[in-house]
């Protein structure tokens, strides 16, 4: 098989052009760190559109939590409308990763946005025609949660498609804003609307809500990969997603922290609607201010994020975040006023929305391209799953002891999570993602096949003993970097009779697997290995890599 030319990475689309020094003003000029995405043509149309649709989506949230209400007077009940809505993603966020980062991810998100609006329309339909009940809602509310769970990862992974690579924390925090801009008047939009024209009016509104989004993304030019080699199979790459995040111990980190902080967390908006129908005593409208005051929080906590990153490193910025929530749910859990329940949520909602954001930040700027949709899936799956999960225990404690009672343990559990951090302290965000150089497809004079294999890697070096265990340590880190970038079955061996002889070995399903796995490592990956050799290797000549196929696929 001939060597062939390696694959063309997308660029940025650029649709303006900009002046030679952006990218220095980017890091240098504190007013451009947060608008710095909507120069770009195709991120602030999409990011617009994405707006309203936020709005229509916060609005149909109203709808549904105070239909349930209405509905039944059990807080467990109403705690599943979050648990319904975030459960798929848990399910089905990895093979919805894996599909984006195999298809055309402006499509994957268009056949997203569309299940979500048959499941709005259909609420709408269904509550018109007075056939709405609880079990009918909550399934509505799962399908809308499908969608949502095949649009997040090829949604997310696609912003480093539409601006460049230093301003994607800010394109991150931009996304944040819009949600919360949408959360902070959207839910008091979607009050007076459920008040004044009832729940057919919010479903209505969050379908028709959809359009300008999926024009948005039908007018996206998309600067797609090409790629001589095929597609991986799906089964295949998600089981390869699951092994770079397994053996990413930055990203490892990141989904635990992400699960413990959604199910703390989710207390406070599974049992919003209980507070202002029990405590509060109030109606839709009363719920729509207290979501209108917790987005408010979040947005003062958007438009920040760049200042704390800039000041604080990841796991004391965490660590400020859970004590602003834990002082808004104490807050909350204690209130009778509306006022104070208000300033409460706006404290909460700040804590909230920079804790995410730097959590969705740490896996973004950790992950490379190939696998940016699949990181990004087991993020959205981590914090779903903890929110869904979350929810449901929130629910129940309160069925059995009371909202006050639930909220109050709420605030003391995330009071006391920064003590996760002792152990699993969140990584510093630097540039581990960025793409490392292109190699040629290696010589060889067997006809091989794509699908041949399992092929066999072997790499002989020579250490001479004082340093060997500097070596074997400096291996093992190697073989996290083989094991993510797809391999198996790897091993480091030394000779018995020569003792500064040592072989490292491992495979690869086929050869078309191996060729992938050479142009998927990182720059900082890509250095590793070079001090490996430049350190520890002693010659004579260069490390001597043998390449051996096990078998060949049948005709």
């Amino acid at each position: 098989m001939a060597p062939g030319k390696p694959k063309e990475r997308s660029t940025t689309e650029e649709a303006e052009p900009t002046s030679p020094d952006l990218e220095a003003r980017l890091h240098s000029a504190k007013a451009d760190r947060i608008t710095a995405p909507l120069r770009h043509r195709t991120f602030r149309r999409i990011w617009t559109a994405s707006l309203v649709s936020n709005l229509g989506s916060l609005v149909q949230g109203v709808g549904v939590a105070w239909a349930m209400t209405e509905m039944s007077s059990s807080a467990d009940k109403v705690a599943l409308v979050q648990t319904a809505l975030g459960l798929p993603v848990m399910l089905i966020a990895i093979p919805a990763g894996a599909i984006a980062d195999l298809h055309d991810r402006r499509i994957v998100a268009l056949i997203s946005l569309g299940i979500a609006l048959t499941a709005s329309a259909t609420l709408a339909v269904l509550a018109l025609l007075g056939l709405l009940t609880p079990d009918l809602l909550l399934g509505l509310c799962f399908a809308a949660g499908c969608g949502t769970a095949m649009l997040g990862p090829a949604w997310q992974a696609a912003v480093g498609e539409q601006v460049p690579p230093q301003a994607l924390p800010a394109a991150v925090a931009l996304n944040g804003i819009s949600y919360n801009i949408a959360r902070s008047v959207g839910p008091a939009v979607g009050g007076i609307i459920v008040a004044s024209a009832g729940t057919v009016a919010a479903f209505t509104f969050n379908t028709i809500s959809f359009v300008p989004l999926i024009a948005a993304l039908y007018l996206w030019k998309r600067a797609s990969e090409r790629s001589r080699l095929p597609p991986e199979r799906l089964g295949h790459a998600i089981l390869l997603g699951v092994r770079y995040i397994t053996n990413s111990p930055p990203i490892m980190i990141v989904l635990v922290r992400t699960i413990i902080f959604g199910l703390v967390s989710g207390a406070i908006l599974a049992l919003l609607p209980v507070v202002v129908r029990d405590r509060l005593l109030g109606g839709a409208p009363t719920y729509g201010v207290m979501l209108g005051a917790f987005g408010l929080g979040a947005i003062l906590g958007a438009i920040n994020i760049s200042l704390v990153r800039e000041r604080l490193s990841s796991e004391a910025a965490m660590r400020c975040c859970t004590l602003s929530m834990a002082a808004g749910i104490a807050t909350l859990a204690l209130s009778h006023n509306p006022l104070m329940a208000a300033f409460g949520l706006v404290l909460a909602g700040t804590g909230w929305t920079l804790s995410w954001t730097l959590l969705n930040i740490g896996v973004q700027l950790s992950a490379p391209r190939w696998v940016a949709a699949r990181s990004l899936a087991a993020y959205q799956a981590a914090a779903s799953g903890g929110l869904a999960i979350g929810s449901w225990g929130w629910g129940h404690l309160t069925d059995i002891a009371g909202v006050e009672t639930a909220l109050l343990v709420a605030a003391s559990l995330m009071l006391a999570s920064p003590l996760v951090g002792l152990r699993l302290r969140m990584p510093s965000v630097g540039e581990g993602a960025e793409e490392g150089s292109l190699l040629e497809d290696p010589q060889v004079r067997l006809p091989v096949r794509g699908r041949d294999g399992p092929v066999v890697i072997e790499i002989e070096y020579r250490v001479e003993q004082k340093n060997a265990p500097d070596f074997r340590e400096a291996m093992q880190e190697l073989r996290l970097v083989r094991q993510r970038n797809g391999a198996y079955g790897w091993s480091i061996a030394q000779n018995m009779a020569d003792p500064e002889a040592w072989i490292e070995r491992y495979h690869f399903h086929t050869w078309h697997d191996y060729l992938r796995q050479r142009n998927r490592s990182t720059m900082a990956e890509q250095a590793l290995e070079g001090a490996v050799i430049k350190d520890y290797h002693v010659g004579p000549g260069k490390v001597r890599v043998r390449r051996t196929i096990e078998g060949f696929a049948r005709g």
